[in-house]
């Protein structure tokens, strides 16, 4: 059971116009359980996948709260349209958070296994986008199985991260080469992105891996491993933010049901 009453009246000042007039909308309709839903297709993760998006969701993209899976979701659907515009559905592709995070998502070997899959039915030379939430938190892995490469994108700018996720990550190239009878290497290779630009609070991590993966799909190029290599001073700014909101909020109002 939940709650769907948060005020979606009083809204923050200098609200991106397109968050403003979802507020706005969902105020009036998402009421008494009232959602936003549908099923998006398998060409998106490999796998028909119903989404939906609560009033407390946009509620949470409108103050800058947490985000949810749902969030991320439907966020990564509007970029594989970025993708099919750009003729880039063969180069990049995405892995849906729900079979990746450290709560509910099945055990380490489960996760892993789901992960090679994915990898296994699509295309040679594919790079993948996957979310992980460690429980409270948001990274972003980009993953080369074919090339035995795995990017890694903390927004804290932590260090390359050990324990479970790596595991996870590595089993699953693992399996993915055993399925192929191909040896492979016996370490994958993990490249820590120093040069990302870092979160700027305790909960917009969600927001940031959003730039992070719009900044690599918009990019016909791919040369973010090039870009984000070392350390620099790059930040976001508000608008960089607000543009990733704003995209949100056009994208998951085509699905409102009025």
């Amino acid at each position: 059971m939940f709650e769907d009453n948060e005020d979606l009246l009083n809204l923050p000042p200098n609200l991106p116009t397109a968050v403003s007039a979802l507020c706005i909308w969902a105020n009036h309709e998402l009421q008494d359980g009232a959602t936003i839903y549908t099923t998006f297709d398998a060409e998106i993760f490999g796998h028909r996948r119903k989404a939906v998006v609560f009033r407390s969701d946009i509620h949470a993209m409108a103050n800058m709260l947490e985000l949810s899976g749902g969030c991320i979701v439907f966020f990564m659907s509007y970029l594989h349209d970025v993708l099919k515009r750009s003729k880039m559905t063969e180069m990049v592709a995405f892995v849906d958070p729900d079979h990746t995070g450290a709560l509910g998502c099945g055990n380490p070997t489960e996760r892993a296994r789901s992960l090679s899959n994915r990898f296994q039915n699509g295309k040679r030379g594919q790079i993948y986008l996957v979310p992980y939430n460690s429980g409270s938190h948001w990274m972003l892995s980009v993953v080369n199985p074919d090339e035995e490469i795995i990017y890694f994108m903390d927004p804290l700018k932590r260090r390359l991260i050990t324990g479970e996720w790596k595991t996870i990550l590595d089993n699953s190239i693992k399996i993915y080469n055993a399925n192929k009878n191909r040896k492979g290497r016996k370490l994958i290779q993990w490249k820590n992105l120093a040069g990302i630009p870092e979160q700027n609070g305790g909960k917009s991590c969600g927001y940031w891996i959003m730039r992070y993966m719009k900044e690599i799909v918009e990019d016909t190029n791919l040369e973010f491993a090039t870009k984000w290599d070392r350390r620099t001073n790059l930040v976001y700014t508000e608008n960089d933010i607000d543009e990733v909101r704003a995209e949100w909020a056009k994208h998951v109002m085509k699905f409102a049901q009025v």
